[in-house]
C-alpha cells in the first residue's frame, strides 16, 4: 500500500505517470472515467481550507466516490482519541484519507497505525499535493517533446520570502527529485532547518537548493519567482516582526525584472496583495496562479486514481 506524504514517495518514473494521466483527466473536463466508484474517502481537517478541500471533494466525485467531510474537532479526536486509534477505526469503514493539519507526525502516524492510503493535504512542514500541480503547471507551459519531467531539468526557481516553510521545504525536495535548480532567498534565521536535509539524506538526493538573504541575487537567471504568504497558520502572534523582516522579499515587477524576460510568477493562494507580492505582479501577464490552483483539481484526481491502483 502506497501513501502521498512527501514529494519524494513517488518515483520519478511513477510521477511521468501522474503527470501524464492528470493531462488527459484535465482534456476530459468533468468526464473522467469512474476510477474511485463505489469507495469512500475521509477528508480530516485540523486547518481551514478553500482550494484543497474543493478540489478534493469536487475531485473525488469526479472520480465516483464519496467525499466524507470531518475535522477534528467534530470528531472524537476532539474528545482525546489518539490518532492511531481513529486511523484504524477509519480504515474499517474508507478506502482512503485525505488530511490538512498541522504537525506534520500526524499524517505519518496515521499512515503507520492505518491500513489505507494516505494523502498529505497540507503540514506545517510540507504541502506535496501543492507541488505536484506547480510542476504540472510549469510542464503545461514549457511544452516540449519527450518525458514530461525532462520539461523541469535545469530549471531555475527562486522562492522569496519565509524560506522555511512547508512549501520551500517541498521546493527543496522537489527540486533534488527532478533536477532543478532552486535559490531561496529570505531573510537571516529562515534558513531551511535540518529536518528537510535528513529527508534529502535518506532519498539519496543532491543538496539542490541555495539560501541567500540577498533578494536580486537569488532571482538572477530565475524561470520562476514564487512565493507564499508571510504569515502561515499558526504564525499569527509573529506577524508583525515577520512583515518587516520580510517586507525586502516582497515580489514587485522590479524583482521580476532581475529574472529571465520570460520569467514567470506562482502562488499557491490566498495571496496578500501589497505584502508578499504586488497586485501589479498578481495581475501580470507572467502570473501564472489561477492555472496553478485549477490543477490542483486534475492532478489531485490523478494521484487519487495511482493510490487506488488505477
Amino acid at each position: 500500500m502506497k501513501h502521498f506524504l512527501k514529494v519524494t514517495d513517488f518515483s520519478v518514473e511513477e510521477a511521468e505517470d501522474i503527470f501524464k494521466n492528470a493531462a488527459a483527466m484535465k482534456q476530459l473536463g468533468r468526464k473522467t472515467p469512474a476510477a474511485l466508484e463505489r469507495q469512500s474517502w475521509g477528508m480530516l481537517f485540523y486547518k481551514n481550507s478553500t482550494r484543497t478541500r474543493v478540489s478534493f471533494e469536487a475531485g473525488l466525485y469526479e472520480l465516483g466516490a464519496h467525499a466524507i467531510i470531518l475535522s477534528s474537532q467534530n470528531t472524537q479526536l476532539g474528545r482525546g482519541e489518539s490518532v492511531a486509534d481513529t486511523a484504524r477505526v477509519l480504515s474499517r469503514y474508507l478506502s482512503g484519507i485525505i488530511i490538512r493539519c498541522y504537525d506534520h507526525a500526524i499524517v505519518e502516524e496515521f499512515a503507520q497505525a492505518g491500513s489505507i492510503p494516505v494523502v498529505n493535504a497540507l503540514t506545517d512542514f510540507l504541502h506535496p499535493c501543492q507541488l505536484y500541480a506547480d510542476l504540472f503547471t510549469l510542464m503545461e507551459r514549457w511544452d516540449d517533446q519527450g518525458p514530461m519531467v525532462n520539461r523541469l531539468k535545469g530549471r531555475k526557481v527562486a522562492f522569496l520570502g519565509d524560506t522555511a516553510s512547508n512549501m520551500a521545504n517541498s521546493w527543496i525536495l522537489s527540486a533534488a527529485h527532478f533536477g532543478m535548480e532552486l535559490s531561496l532567498g529570505g531573510p537571516a534565521g529562515f534558513e531551511p532547518g535540518p529536518e528537510v536535509d535528513r529527508l534529502l539524506d535518506e532519498a539519496g538526493l543532491p543538496k539542490n537548493y541555495v539560501f541567500t538573504t540577498d533578494a536580486n541575487a537569488a532571482v538572477k537567471d530565475a524561470d520562476v519567482l514564487y512565493t507564499d504568504v508571510w504569515v502561515s497558520m499558526g504564525d499569527e502572534e509573529e506577524a508583525a516582526k515577520r512583515e518587516e523582516i520580510m517586507r525586502p522579499y516582497a515580489v514587485t515587477s522590479e524583482l521580476m525584472a532581475q529574472a529571465k524576460s520570460d520569467a514567470c510568477f506562482m502562488h499557491c493562494l490566498p495571496a496578500h496583495p501589497g505584502m508578499e507580492v504586488t497586485q501589479e505582479v498578481l495581475d501580470s501577464p507572467a502570473s501564472i496562479i489561477f492555472d496553478e490552483a485549477e490543477n490542483r483539481l486534475h492532478v489531485q484526481k490523478s494521484i487519487l486514481a495511482a493510490l487506488a491502483g488505477e
